[in-house]
């Protein structure tokens, strides 16, 4: 994909844990605990990493231009975009150093307004911290959209049976694929078609005639979800020309709003959620009721939507295609006609040699994944730190404009010496103002918007590709000086190092330069 950065005051909750939310214009204040909680699934109980509790944790709403202090204490074992704020964002080693026990993170809620999430950003433990961030719009405004009857937060998680930190630290002590996930989940639930899980379903009661907002997160670790039809309006805290389709496609870290109306003659039905990938990672299906209000003999099984099969990439295209931004004069489009700085950008899962061929990776190597042939090494001080202080030694600034070498990139056969890539702490450096265009893995960077204004399947033609970029209309999807973490969103390739960092530099005013950091600041 070729993805165009738009300085946007994207605001986005990141941090791993949250105590107290005020907002500036409504002092409440809600108290909140990070603890590890007792929860059953599948027949079997385990601890896991919970939010006063809670998995997921119930939706924070706010409106467009709200601002958030958000105290957190972290009483587990085990962070927001900000406009020149990144000491509000959380990434271990990037951002902020491994988890303290309290930290204040400031959140300001400017041009946002649609389905967040905020969700724990060290290791695994996003598995089940996590929540709804619902960026409500300004007092006095409405939807682009008829209101709905009624908002419900759609909220997909994996669960293992296992510890999540437990099973990413195996897998990368031994070098292979992390174990697969025992299910997927909505609004914490299995579904009915798990074993041991038909009790708990989620079941969403609907009254005839009436059309409902469903908020969607997909917070799974590994996996890209199919749902069943609606009419998607808006992603990523943005509107977009409304689509009528029979199935979504949502990546990790994506959110989604979309329209359905309960216009079927009363009964039960199920809404169902199953994995598209090429190699199947978790091929299981989710599932939830739809359940009428009012007195009717339902049916004894529940229908079930058609949904494409899970290597079904033409029908992935075929939607992704489709998203438009809203474009209008209230949602104006803005998308840079210079790009300053051009940056081709390969992502690739690679492995590593392994002492005696005895990892578990492919002819006994260790997996691992890079940007640019650069596989990602963790700092021993935090990156911001290192550079706001001037420290030297921590990391490289010379992140590469593009590959080393250029080969077929999507071949399906290639040699041993290019799956072998570069380990090392490198960082790209913009200039403030500058735009930058680049690359699909669910990627994401964190305190910047994207216009994905083209897409396509081979290596990129710098010739042909832009004559059909959309520069009029396109999505605006997940910005101001500071240093930003970029990632992918399939939790095991972000673990073998498909990340880097950008490094914004100041401006040459206050308001276009980062802020000095808290008071309060995790040492490392």
């Amino acid at each position: 994909m070729e993805l165009i950065k738009k300085k946007s005051l994207l605001l986005e909750l990141l941090g791993f844990l949250i105590l107290n939310v005020l907002t500036f214009c409504m002092a409440t204040k809600h108290i909140a605990t990070v603890k590890e909680t007792s929860y059953t699934r599948l027949c079997s109980t385990k601890k896991i990493l919970t939010v006063n509790g809670l998995f997921p944790r119930p939706p924070i709403y706010m409106r467009r231009g709200d601002r958030l202090n958000i105290n957190v204490r972290n009483e587990g074992k085990h962070g927001v975009k900000q406009p020149r704020n990144p000491w509000s964002d959380g990434p271990n080693y990037v951002k902020q150093c491994k988890p303290g026990a309290n930290l204040t993170y400031e959140i300001v809620l400017s041009n946002k307004e649609g389905t967040l999430w905020w969700h724990a950003q060290s290791d695994w433990s996003r598995a089940t911290v996590h929540g709804p961030l619902i960026v409500l719009p300004q007092l006095g405004k409405s939807y682009p959209f008829a209101k709905p009857h009624k908002e419900v937060p759609i909220v997909w998680a994996s669960w293992f049976k296992g510890g999540v930190m437990e099973i990413i630290e195996t897998a990368l002590e031994n070098g292979g694929e992390p174990n697969k996930s025992d299910a997927f989940t909505m609004n914490g639930q299995p579904g009915d078609l798990y074993n041991c899980s038909k009790q708990g379903t989620f079941k969403l009661v609907v009254d005839y005639g009436k059309t409902y907002l469903l908020r969607m997160i997909n917070s799974i670790m590994n996996e890209e979800m199919f749902f069943h039809g609606l009419t998607v309006v808006g992603t990523d805290g943005g509107y977009i020309k409304p689509i009528k389709t029979s199935y979504i496609m949502i990546t990790p870290g994506q959110t989604m709003d979309a329209l359905i109306t309960a216009n079927q003659a009363p009964s039960h039905s199920h809404i169902s959620s199953r994995a598209y990938a090429g190699v199947v990672y978790d091929n299981t299906t989710t599932t939830a009721i739809v359940q009428y209000s009012g007195n009717y003999t339902a049916s004894s099984t529940p229908s079930f939507p058609n949904l494409p099969n899970y290597t079904d990439i033409n029908a992935v295209t075929n939607f992704t295609r489709r998203l438009r931004a809203l474009a209008t004069k209230d949602y104006l489009v803005d998308v840079p006609q210079h790009v300053d700085t051009r940056m081709y950008i390969t992502i690739s899962v690679n492995t590593l040699p392994c002492d005696d061929n005895s990892c578990d990776g492919p002819n006994g190597s260790r997996v691992s994944a890079s940007l640019n042939n650069i596989s990602f090494v963790e700092p021993s001080i935090d990156v911001l730190q290192a550079y706001y202080k001037r420290i030297k030694h921590v990391y490289e600034s010379d992140f590469p404009n593009e590959p080393p070498h250029y080969f077929n990139f999507t071949g399906d056969n290639l040699s041993d010496t290019l799956l072998t890539p570069d380990q090392g702490t490198k960082a790209k450096v913009f200039d403030y103002n500058s735009t930058n265009g680049a690359e699909n893995h669910p990627m994401h960077l964190h305190g910047y918007n994207f216009y994905i204004v083209g897409d396509g399947f081979g290596n990129f033609n710098n010739k042909t590709d832009p004559k059909k970029f959309n520069l009029v209309a396109p999505p605006e999807v997940n910005t101001i000086g500071g240093v930003w973490f970029r990632h992918c969103h399939l939790e095991r390739h972000s673990s073998w190092g498909m990340d880097t960092v950008l490094i914004v530099k100041n401006g040459r005013t206050r308001l276009s330069s980062m802020r000095p950091p808290p008071r309060q600041l995790n040492p490392c």
